[in-house]
């Protein structure tokens, strides 16, 4: 297989991946909750004592420190940081559809493919700190010693999730070509 041909397959699958949580009204509901859900916690990341102090006041907050955080992460970063927790979440919603449908399809045994996502969905981080899930699990100290305050890290987490979801493809077809198909 050529290099050419190779970069088409993995395109198509890509593409495939992606599109899948779209074709069943259940596919883009898991997709929108789990974006949304993503995108929220990654901006309650962003300033995790800010968060905590206002929701423990009450849930009535929530819409105020949606918005704040919204707002500090463009007016810090500018839509590029903005743009990455969108992708983030969106691609997480997707990753988190198409694996929950693997698992169902496939079973037990898919889970040496999904865990392929793990290290992007970790990685995942906002553009205002960087820290993401990964500070959540105490890792925001080694974060702050990264260049470009993990920006490069970010990106990486990024590539993880595209290069997984184009490995994998559509989740209810195989992508692996058998012996008989080549």
């Amino acid at each position: 297989m050529t290099m050419r041909a190779a970069g088409r397959e993995y395109l198509t699958n890509l593409i495939a991946a992606v599109s899948y949580p779209f074709e069943t009204w259940r596919g883009t509901i898991g997709f929108v909750a789990v974006a949304a859900a993503t995108y929220v916690l990654l901006l309650l990341s962003t300033m995790p004592a800010f968060s905590l102090q206002m929701l423990g006041d009450g849930l009535h907050w929530f819409e105020y420190v949606v918005v704040s955080l919204t707002e500090t992460v463009y007016r810090t970063d500018g839509w590029t940081g903005l743009g990455i927790i969108v992708l983030y979440a969106l691609l997480s919603g997707t990753a988190v559809v198409n694996a929950v449908t693997q698992l169902r399809t496939v079973g037990v045994s898919s889970l040496a493919d999904l865990s392929g996502i793990v290290p992007g969905l970790l990685a995942s981080g906002c553009a205002s700190c960087g820290a993401g899930l990964l500070g959540f699990l105490g890792f925001a100290g080694g974060l702050a010693t990264l260049p470009y305050d993990g920006a490069a890290l970010r990106v990486a987490g990024l590539v993880l999730l595209l290069f997984f979801l184009g490995r994998a493809g559509h989740p209810e077809r195989c992508a692996i070509a058998t012996e008989g198909a080549k």
